[in-house]
């Protein structure tokens, strides 16, 4: 029994998603044997002020908190960020949810550089989001790009105390972010498989290989990609690496409650 970091609800605005409520979710988890699930509230990524999006994210997982588990947006370069933090970090959310591309942030800002550094004096882990589509998919009004190496970078070495799981990467973005920070720094970053390729690339396999399960976590991207891809890639994995345990939810939020005291 593991948590899905990699969870939405409510619209997307670029193109119909079936179903995006938190009901269907607490069924789709029960139907793949997943305990629970981080959950963000899908149309704040493309909103300018997020905090209307955070209590609907809230009041909609209310109803099964030891299943649902909110995480909430704060974006630092809007007025009175840090309340909002304080605010979302009152209610014990294990994370909090960036967007940098879509805030049209350079990999050095300063404020999510800010953010970043207030979330490990918190405890709670950054959450970063690749990409939504491929790109090929992408409605010519999603002008945003992907998440680059630059800004995971910059955000990993924000402070010694920040933590941060990035969902939806890629081989290529997972190998030049890793090979390219310190292992310290490596050992406070996290990557969900929800765009892992299985066979016959096998780019979950070689990463697992190269870079340690230890650094991966269970992530569907559910509604917008289906949550049965990463458990079917973890069942087609080569046997020296099937069974491989990846890192749980749990772990990553305990680990940046105890990198406070440090």
């Amino acid at each position: 029994m593991t948590i899905d970091v990699h969870t939405w609800i409510g619209a997307y605005p670029f193109r119909d998603v079936p179903h995006p409520d938190p009901e269907v979710l607490v069924r789709v988890l029960e139907r793949e044997g997943v305990k629970g699930a981080w959950v963000g509230h899908l149309p704040s990524a493309f909103w300018r002020d997020p905090s209307t999006g955070n209590e609907a994210l809230f009041q909609a997982t209310e109803r099964w908190p030891s299943v649902l588990h909110a995480i909430p947006c704060v974006r630092p370069d809007w007025p009175q960020w840090e309340r909002a933090l304080r605010a979302v970090v009152s209610r014990g959310v294990p994370a909090v949810r960036a967007y940098p591309p879509q805030w049209g942030f350079a990999p050095q800002d300063a404020s999510m550089l800010e953010l970043a550094a207030a979330c490990g004096e918190a405890g709670v882990v950054v959450q970063l989001t690749t990409r939504f589509e491929d790109a090929r998919q992408r409605h010519w009004m999603d002008t945003a790009g992907d998440l680059s190496g630059a800004t995971i970078r910059s955000i990993a070495r924000a402070s010694d105390r920040v933590h941060v799981v990035v969902c939806g990467a890629g081989r290529a973005l997972v190998e030049e972010v890793h090979w390219g920070l310190t292992p310290a720094e490596r050992a406070r970053v996290w990557w969900d498989i929800s765009w892992l390729w299985g066979p016959p690339e096998d780019d979950l396999a070689h990463l697992l290989r190269t870079c340690g399960a230890e650094r991966f976590v269970h992530g569907s991207a559910w509604p917008l990609r289906l949550a049965q891809t990463p458990r079917a890639n973890l069942a087609l994995l080569p046997d020296d690496v099937l069974g491989a345990t990846l890192t749980s939810a749990d772990a990553i939020a305990k680990g940046a409650q105890l990198a406070i005291a440090k």
